[in-house]
């Protein structure tokens, strides 16, 4: 029987199958952080019950960090206390933890992949929504509630009713500044926030296939705005060539064994999918939200749309553009910006920062922008020195600050004035996202650099 991507990872880790009910699935890597684990560590102590394979769950602190001055006690009591609690339950259970200081912290979706944590074929669940980012890898990955966490760390399994599934396929060649964080926007906006609920998605087709891998997460990584419970894209020759060498990918005869099954990894060419999408690549350009969820997005040389081309409720999309302090049918280029965002799990690696200062190479700070730098991982943050990003950044009046989720959900100090505009590489755009009446415009790098170096939304393919 002809099977997909998704059927055979899933298939391979179901314990049990309840009748009518859902699947036991085994959990190969678990990701923790600072804010959804405690009260999970809470419940395993009360109930006297230990980690079953702690060998199998990774700590590192993002969400409360402040992104400067990291070498200071932080000063907010509740981030102060998740953090602590995170070293104390790390340290009483035996799991591996990237706390602040620690070379390899970062944020989760960013440590994970760039230390060979994630393989393919492997499920990998965190209590955080944006887990869907290690399906790059051909993974089956996803977000999990607090009481997930306590399921996972005591018993390595979680009960999981199966998706549906989904194939989005994207062919032809992509034009000039349209970037992997555009086809994610594209996609979101044509499918709507709700357009993949209840399903598990699989990109396919010349565009994912010529991605990197960095480029690759930034798409899986906004599957679940669009409702999906996650997306994967097929392993091949650039996913192995990414794992190879890491600190915890398989070495010698493990390493051919490994590579033997990821090549395995793929859809079979009839096999059949519960709904199918098919995209012109060459149609997207890039794009910008224009309002308060991700997928009120445009092509950032159009107008805002009118209220009668759009489904849904009249009244939610008026009073989502009066948030925005927008009217129907006005351009977005020449907005108003007053931050811009460079980090979070989205684009938070190194090529996002290159983008950005290929943008800003010779050119100079808007001086009405603050303007935010945020890598995804102490690794981004010597990448970006070592390769001479930073003197660049600097040249152009911009600074570097520290890694962390920062500006992305406003849980640190890192917080967008009320009224203010902000341009974000983060994934989501939703009333306070980044901050208490914060008004948040979603972009890629290169759109973010266009308007850090011009003070006002400019497509950035007139300053490539």
């Amino acid at each position: 029987m002809s099977t997909t991507l998704f059927d055979k990872v899933w298939d391979a880790h179901v314990v049990r199958n309840i009748a009518d009910g859902p699947d036991v699935l085994f959990i190969d890597r678990h990701f923790i952080h600072e804010v959804t684990s405690p009260v999970a560590f809470l419940g395993l102590k009360n109930r006297g019950i230990k980690v079953l394979y702690p060998e199998r769950t990774f700590a590192t602190a993002d969400h409360n960090t402040p992104t400067i001055n990291q070498h200071l006690p932080v000063e907010d009591p509740l981030s102060a206390n998740q953090l602590k609690a995170l070293e104390h339950n790390t340290n009483e259970y035996g799991i591996s933890h990237w706390g602040l200081g620690h070379e390899k912290n970062g944020i989760v979706h960013v440590v994970g992949p760039e230390n060979g944590i994630t393989q393919p074929g492997m499920t990998i669940v965190c209590g955080d929504s944006h887990t869907s980012t290690h399906g790059a890898f051909g993974a089956i990955a996803f977000g999990i509630g607090t009481s997930e966490v306590e399921m996972v760390l005591s018993t390595q399994c979680i009960m999981q009713p199966k998706p549906r599934k989904m194939r989005i396929n994207i062919n032809g060649t992509l034009g000039k500044g349209v970037t992997p964080k555009d086809v994610a926007l594209y996609i979101i906006s044509r499918l709507t926030t709700s357009g993949a609920t209840g399903y598990f998605v699989e990109y396919a087709g010349d565009v994912f296939e010529n991605m990197s891998m960095e480029g690759r997460m930034t798409v899986c990584n906004l599957s679940i705005e669009m409702g999906a419970r996650g997306g994967m894209i097929a392993p091949d020759e650039t996913t192995f060539n990414y794992i190879k060498n890491r600190p915890y990918a398989p070495e010698g005869e493990k390493w051919e064994e490994a590579l033997a099954y990821w090549k395995t990894l793929k859809t079979d060419s009839d096999a059949v999918f519960d709904k199918e999408y098919t995209f012109d690549g060459t149609e997207i350009e890039p794009m910008i939200t224009y309002g308060t969820n991700p997928g009120m997005g445009m092509g950032i040389t159009k107008n805002i749309p009118q209220a009668d081309e759009i489904e849904g409720g009249k009244s939610t999309y008026i009073k989502s553009l009066n948030y925005m302090g927008y009217t129907e049918g006005e351009p977005m280029l020449g907005k108003k910006v007053d931050y811009v965002f460079v980090g979070s799990c989205t684009n938070g690696r190194i090529e996002d920062f290159r983008a950005f200062a290929s943008v800003v190479k010779g050119r100079k700070k808007a001086d009405n922008v603050n303007v935010w730098l945020v890598p995804g991982s102490h690794i981004v943050e010597s990448q970006i020195k070592e390769e001479g990003l930073l003197d660049i950044i600097t040249e152009a009046g911009f600074s570097l600050r520290q890694p962390g989720c920062s500006a992305c959900l406003a849980m640190n100090d890192d917080k967008i004035p009320a009224g203010k505009y902000a341009v974000s590489t983060s994934n989501r755009n939703f009333e306070g996202r980044q901050g208490p009446g914060a008004r948040t415009m979603l972009a890629s790098p290169l759109v973010a650099a266009a308007a850090a170096v011009t003070g006002v939304l400019t497509d950035p393919r007139t300053l490539i």
